[in-house]
């Protein structure tokens, strides 16, 4: 990982918290010692958003806090609050999204279907002026940067669930939910002192999920841990936390990143685990790991993520020439006729 001094650091900054985001935003202005402003939305009666800052920001550098878990509900309301800040005189608009939304449609595996993580890259880059985001769910992609045509950072959580699990496990046994995990599983648990081992998963569908366990039997008497960087519909989880105990362990204590937990999922996975925790990247109540220092130190630098503690769900594969032209014929850098056009 190399960082490089944010140019604009030395601009007087601002910290505004999208509906949800308060009290992420408030610990991030906190650790940065920056001021934290206030942002009024409502809804008009016909359902659409007022949105109006309440601060001065011009000559500023104004981050919007949101993460973008479920970001249908909200994403015309930050773009919004972000060309309002434009419009009223902000240097930088950067938007501190600690979870990315729409990462896994990543190509077209059916036809007519929207390739959805470039078309949401275009509308965030056309907005924005940087992106600050935490661990994004990286499928073929290797990177950020061939979707977003803004400077985009990729923080890194492995060290902040590191240091919990050593400070709250006993005698851990840290496990990967999959073979693509393991280098990523294997960081966390040098830092940790622990050993690891990785499991393989055969995905059938959104909701069938296969997990096969190697014999783990050897560290029988050690808490298994069960590491990832989401959770959503956890059956991953619930299936790998049966068969651990099945071999005699204890039930594991699963600490991920995004505890997106949709549905009833966080519901039908508790009964399997000793303990859930997440990071507050999505508000819920197994929050437990704070990112704001890790989101103060990124708004400070930019950083180049690379090495071990990127979570690759898979191997990154080479852009076809099919894809590379759906790319290029619509840059993120150049924004939609129908937006306002400038950074």
């Amino acid at each position: 990982m190399t960082e490089t001094p944010d140019t604009d650091r030395s601009l007087p900054r601002v910290i505004f918290p999208l509906p949800g985001n308060e009290a992420l935003a408030e610990h991030l202005a906190r650790a940065g010692g920056w001021p934290l402003g206030t942002l009024e939305t409502r809804r008009f009666p016909d359902g659409e958003a007022y949105v109006r800052l309440l601060d001065n920001v011009a000559g500023k550098a104004v981050d919007l806090v949101c993460t973008l878990a479920r970001a249908d509900e909200g994403f015309l309301r930050l773009v919004f609050a972000a060309d309002a800040a434009r419009a009223l005189g902000a240097r930088k608009v950067t938007l501190v999204a600690p979870y990315l939304a729409y990462m896994r449609q990543d190509r077209r595996f059916l036809p007519g279907e929207a390739v959805t993580s470039q078309s949401f890259a275009r509308l965030v880059s056309s907005s924005f002026d940087r992106l600050v985001t935490v661990d994004p769910h990286l499928h073929r992609y290797p990177a950020l940067s061939p979707l977003y045509g803004i400077p985009a950072d990729a923080l890194q959580a492995a060290p902040a669930l590191a240091d919990w699990i050593a400070a709250e496990v006993t005698a851990p046994f840290l496990i990967g939910p999959d073979e693509e995990s393991e280098q990523w599983v294997s960081a966390i648990a040098d830092r940790v002192g622990a050993p690891y081992a990785v499991l393989r998963k055969i995905r059938h569908g959104d909701r069938n999920v296969d997990v096969e366990l190697p014999d783990l039997t050897g560290w029988r008497g050690r808490q298994p841990v069960l590491v990832d960087d989401i959770a959503s519909s956890g059956r991953t989880l619930m299936e790998a936390a049966r068969k651990i105990v099945l071999q005699g362990f204890a039930p594991p204590v699963v600490v991920v990143v995004h505890g997106v937990f949709a549905e009833d999922s966080f519901e039908c996975l508790s009964p399997l685990c000793s303990r859930i925790v997440s990071t507050d990247s999505v508000p819920h109540a197994s929050n437990a790991i704070a990112l704001a220092p890790l989101l103060a130190r990124g708004l400070a630098v930019h950083i180049s993520a690379e090495g071990e503690l990127i979570r690759h769900r898979r191997p990154p594969e080479p852009v076809d020439e099919v894809d590379l032209a759906g790319m290029d014929s619509f840059p993120a850098s150049d924004p939609p006729s129908w937006t306002s056009g400038g950074h």
